[in-house]
């Protein structure tokens, strides 16, 4: 198991989170209250539109509550009028995303 590891970058109205290691059970409330908070700070410093990129490339795991927690972020995204999607989608998960109909949901 290769430990959970977040950074972010902001430009201008876009909040990248580079997300790395093992998205599993055991990591998904880590990268949940994370991302919340961004989404929190996002819709409080500005009256436009953010957006919120999550970079995967470096994921080397991902399992059903990952995947769960992802869509939970998406949807609270979306209450706050905030766009958010997924980039740099390793091929194994994009074929998952594609077999759990979610690829055109998050990505």
């Amino acid at each position: 198991m290769q430990p959970l590891h977040l950074t972010t970058s902001r430009r201008n109205e876009t909040l990248t989170v580079s997300v790395s290691g093992d998205l599993d059970i055991a990591t998904t409330e880590q990268l949940r209250g994370y991302l919340f908070g961004l989404l929190r700070e996002a819709g409080g410093a500005s009256r436009r539109q953010a957006t919120l990129l999550i970079e995967v490339s470096g994921l080397t795991f991902i399992d059903a509550a990952g995947l769960g927690i992802l869509v939970s972020v998406r949807n609270h995204a979306a209450r706050r009028h905030t766009a958010m999607r997924l980039t740099g989608v390793p091929p194994t998960m994009r074929r998952l995303l594609r077999i759990t109909g979610l690829e055109g949901h998050l990505t």
